[in-house]
């Protein structure tokens, strides 16, 4: 299948590197930049900006033969319907009375009775005289004019095929190496001809077919060139707009047949200029201009100058996406359309629910009472947070993890997923049974394939799981307090009858479904435990800005806490009023909690955390420094070591070390940096507040401080014993 081009203009929205590194990533073939916006002074410097960010080609543009509005003293000017108006060459500062054109000759060319559209049809002007180089025009119908602006007249004036602008931007472009260029108002073949010429026998000549002498001279300009560019919105001011489709057809066409790429621009994501997200009618054209069979497609004024830059390159892939994929084998494959977030581990979200049958079948079954941990891995599972994961590990997986940290089809895994009972539970289980996993208030949860029953040595297993089988550390006397049996099988849940109130957690399928509609692409997940400090608001919008991130996944951990860890509550009231306080992220954060237990597991544990950060969406994860340490039994950069020593595992790992305020210049930053450091955590935090004093604005923010108050003068509603 032919690959489909996404070229992309330059402007004011999207010159930075934040931008340009995005658009890279979202597979951008070439960007362009407009000679007719941009000075020729500043070209060696824009060029040299582009290619300190990205390796994606550079295409220069040339102004050609158009005419354009010169510039005003304050733009737009409005002009009135029946007033006389000037036209002069560009030159000086223009305003409501005088007009001037660029380039300077065009003036001399117009002639009485010429009809002149300025700035896409707002203005129509019918020439009245001319005297050497001064016209004047009667105002058929006013508007507003802009700087830089089209022209037409309605006839054919003669103009050169490239300015002096144009020849002396090509001379430069080659000798910074630049091999693409794009010919404004290709008229005719003898055009293509002259600026490969200037440009060289091997580069690649993009001509654009804008105005109707073009038509006329088609088949010979598509001969001449390596790839033709239809640009809708000029071309449109030359022939009658509903005659545009048909123009675009024919000349996809005729390209195709010669063998030529040809690329269609303008007005494609027009409304995500200042809008999210596309109309119904503007997908439905980008589609249809595919289905005629463009190479490419061409986004202008949407990231030059739009809001949204990166989300309409990210628009026009997803429609590119679902086109490519449409077979005709099932006409509503495609209605879930396609996300732009980083894939599930393994390609596709586990999602696991009993069905009618699987329900019947649990009404027969051994029900097993089982503790938090286990029903929180079922959970988990079931929804997808463990992808590919469908049930408890056996023996081979189990080794496979330990040894080899992956799950044996390539796909990196560094935590085990088991299911450990004693020898009396044992009793009551076989291979081939299922069994209910029910909760301590007797509410069925799971339903259970059994399909394996193993022993294992506990002091092996911890030593490759922990690296001690010393039961000082808390993880092994975990493992140790468990019994030596393991039952492995697959796990379905069974309908809730219960929730979590306001705090309930979203699904990765929920996650992903509400990072897709808010347009997010690359994002940064967040794992924490503690109420947010200034630190941490550090740590979160560094991230962002180190990655160029779209925004944060925020997930404050639920589920069994330590002796000193903030309950549920105001762990997760403290994060809303911060994300509420709209002086942190505001839009640019969701909030959902994680259900997970600690299993003290030092490095395994930040790759795992990292893991089912992936299978929600994040293309990124924030490690910290002794990220889920446990004590002295791991270094302080024993997480990063870990992530270092896997390579790729399909998220990236942002690193930070200790967080601290610098009081000598007001600045956080890395502990080591700092000239007069005070350290923060959020220890210190908690013990403070239970004291009932109210921590320093630098410390933590008064809004995050408020529920944590409120909560930490209730009894028993604080933290955990």
């Amino acid at each position: 299948m032919q690959q489909i081009e996404l070229l992309c203009t330059l402007g004011p929205a999207s010159f930075n590197e934040s931008v340009i590194k995005r658009l890279s990533d979202l597979g951008v073939s070439l960007f362009r930049i407009n000679l007719s916006h941009t000075d020729l002074d500043d070209l060696t410097g824009l060029i040299s900006q582009i290619r300190s960010y990205t390796d994606t080609p550079i295409c220069l543009d040339t102004e050609g033969a158009q005419v354009r509005t010169g510039k005003f003293a304050e733009p737009p000017v409005s002009v009135l319907t029946n007033t006389v108006i000037e036209i002069r060459p560009d030159g000086l500062l223009g305003d409501a009375s005088s007009i001037p054109l660029y380039p300077k000759t065009t003036v001399s060319k117009l002639a009485p009775g010429d009809l002149v559209s300025l700035d896409f049809n707002a203005v129509l002007v019918q020439v009245l005289s001319v005297d050497e180089e001064l016209v004047t025009g009667r105002v058929l119908n006013g508007g507003e004019i802009g700087n830089n602006k089209a022209v037409t007249v309605n006839r054919s004036i003669e103009l050169k095929p490239l300015t002096d602008k144009d020849q002396a931007a090509i001379t430069l472009g080659k000798q910074l190496g630049i091999n693409q260029f794009a010919l404004s108002f290709a008229n005719t073949g003898s055009d293509v001809d002259l600026i490969r010429s200037l440009a060289g026998k091997d580069a690649f000549i993009i001509s654009k077919v804008e105005s109707r002498q073009a038509l006329l001279n088609l088949d010979e300009i598509i001969d001449l060139s390596d790839a033709i560019l239809i640009d809708r919105g000029d071309l449109s001011r030359e022939i009658a707009i509903e005659a545009i489709p048909i123009a675009q057809r024919q000349i996809i066409k005729r390209a195709r047949l010669r063998n030529r790429s040809v690329y269609v621009a303008t007005n494609l994501l027009e409304s995500m200029i200042s809008s999210p997200g596309p109309t119904r009618a503007e997908v439905n054209d980008v589609y249809s201009t595919l289905e005629q069979g463009a190479s490419g497609l061409v986004l202008a004024a949407e990231t030059a100058i739009g809001e949204n830059p990166v989300a309409s390159a990210g628009m026009v892939k997803r429609l590119v996406s679902v086109f490519q994929s449409d077979d005709d084998r099932n006409e509503f494959q495609q209605i879930e359309g396609h996300s732009l977030l980083n894939p599930p581990l393994g390609g596709s979200l586990v999602q696991q629910q009993a069905n009618h049958e699987q329900l019947d079948e649990s009404d027969n079954s051994i029900v097993l009472t089982v503790d938090e941990s286990v029903l929180m891995d079922a959970e988990q599972i079931t929804t997808g947070v463990y992808s590919p994961i469908e049930g408890f590990m056996g023996s081979e997986m189990l080794r496979l993890v330990l040894e080899e940290n992956s799950l044996g089809n390539g796909l990196h895994w560094t935590l085990p997923i088991l299911f450990q009972i004693n020898a009396e539970a044992r009793k009551k289980l076989s291979v081939d049974s299922c069994v209910v996993l029910e909760n301590d208030q007797s509410r069925r949860r799971f339903l259970m394939k059994i399909n394996e029953i193993f022993k294992h040595d506990l002091a092996d297993l911890t030593r490759k799981w922990f690296g001690t089988d010393d039961q000082r550390h808390p993880g092994v006397k975990q493992i140790f307090g468990k019994g030596n049996f393991f039952v492995a099988g697959k796990v379905i849940a069974l309908p809730r009858t219960t929730t979590h109130g306001m705090y309930h957690p979203l699904t990765p399928a929920q996650i992903r479904s509400v990072l897709t509609k808010k347009d997010w692409s690359r994002v940064v997940g967040f794992h924490t435990r503690n109420a947010p400090h200034r630190a941490h608001e550090f740590i979160m919008v560094e991230a962002l800005k180190r990655c160029g991130g779209d925004g944060l996944l925020i997930s404050p951990v639920l589920g069994p806490k330590k002796p000193g860890d903030l309950l549920t509550e105001p762990l997760l009231e403290s994060y809303a009023a911060l994300l509420q306080s709209q002086q942190f992220l505001g839009v640019r954060a969701l909030l959902t909690p994680f259900e997970s237990y600690p299993r003290y597991s030092g490095p395994r544990e930040a790759v795992f955390t990292a893991l089912c950060r992936k299978n929600m969406g994040c293309s990124h994860f924030v490690v910290g420094r002794d990220h889920t340490g446990v004590g002295e039994y791991y270094s302080a950069d024993a997480s990063q070591r870990f992530f270092d020593k896997l390579g790729d595992i399909g998220i990236e790992p942002i690193f930070f070390h200790s967080i601290a305020f610098d009081e000598s210049d007001g600045k956080y930053k890395d502990e080591q940096r700092c000239l007069k450091p005070r350290k923060i955590n959020g220890t210190e935090a908690r013990e403070r507040l239970l004291r009932k004093e109210q921590l320093p604005d630098w410390f933590m923010s008064s809004e995050v401080q408020v529920p944590l108050m409120r909560f930490a003068q209730l009894e028993g509603k604080f933290v955990h014993d």
